[in-house]
């Protein structure tokens, strides 16, 4: 009966090791998904900062989304793109110029362009894509990113996915699946751009990195950091919020 008990109470400790074995990659990566965006809704408030190696540019922007398939992003500065505004709702992209006072609709074609002249593509902001529904998962390995250990996980896009890289590599960090570095590589294989997550801190309530590096991989000295100074999670959004009317009114 003892002998029993010993055997029971080692598989009792030996239970978290064996959940964390079985995790597989796309629960990895929803979770990692989750904890950035919110599983209901995010929002809140960043800075950009574009460096190049004779000039810089800063915008600061506000953002909301609500699961994976609504978002809305407003430009608050430098004064000559206050209001531009970017709406993703059911599948379409909307831009709102206030200087134009027009909308215009991005197509598919546009979302592998820069945002705002970023390093950032449209796509990369507005998320027309999702790295847990359009892409296939696959656990290749382990590596250590500044300090931590992470799961690396190689990200192939499912056919017909409406996604503009050809595979994406990303680092999740194993304890708090804090996504450290992502790689982007074109439909040829070759690296485009690297992004880091760097300053660890709490931010609505959870660990995430407050700074995201992109850092294109052949063109020296030129960098795009997005700084999240606010963040909140789950809050009441309705849908309605994500409206071509609301994009060109809301402040």
């Amino acid at each position: 009966m003892k002998q029993l008990s010993y055997l029971i109470l080692i598989l009792l400790s030996l239970c978290p090791v064996l959940l964390v074995a079985q995790e597989t990659a796309i629960e990895i990566i929803q979770i990692a998904d989750d904890r950035a965006r919110g599983v209901e809704s995010s929002q809140g408030v960043m800075k950009m900062t574009i460096v190049r190696p004779t000039w810089q540019r800063e915008i600061t922007m506000k953002s909301w989304s609500m699961g994976s398939g609504y978002s809305l992003t407003l430009i608050t500065s430098p004064a000559r793109d206050k209001g531009t505004a970017f709406l993703k709702r059911e599948g379409e992209i909307w831009n709102w110029q206030p200087s134009i006072d027009r909308s215009i609709k991005l197509p598919p074609s546009m979302m592998m362009q820069s945002w705002m002249g970023s390093d950032f593509t449209n796509d990369d902001l507005v998320r027309e894509s999702s790295i847990v529904v359009d892409y296939e998962h696959k656990l290749i390995g382990e590596e250590e990113v500044e300090g931590l250990m992470c799961h690396v996980i190689e990200l192939i896009p499912k056919p017909e996915a409406p996604v503009v890289w050809g595979k994406v590599v990303a680092r999740i960090d194993k304890k708090d699946y804090l996504q450290l570095k992502t790689e982007f590589f074109d439909e040829d294989g070759f690296l485009v751009n690297t992004m880091l997550g760097k300053n660890i801190v709490e931010l609505g309530g959870r660990l995430l990195p407050s700074r995201m590096e992109m850092i294109p991989a052949e063109e020296e000295g030129k960098m795009t950091i997005i700084e999240q100074q606010e963040l909140l999670f789950d809050q009441p959004i309705k849908e309605s919020f994500f409206s071509i009317q609301n994009m060109k009114q809301v402040r």
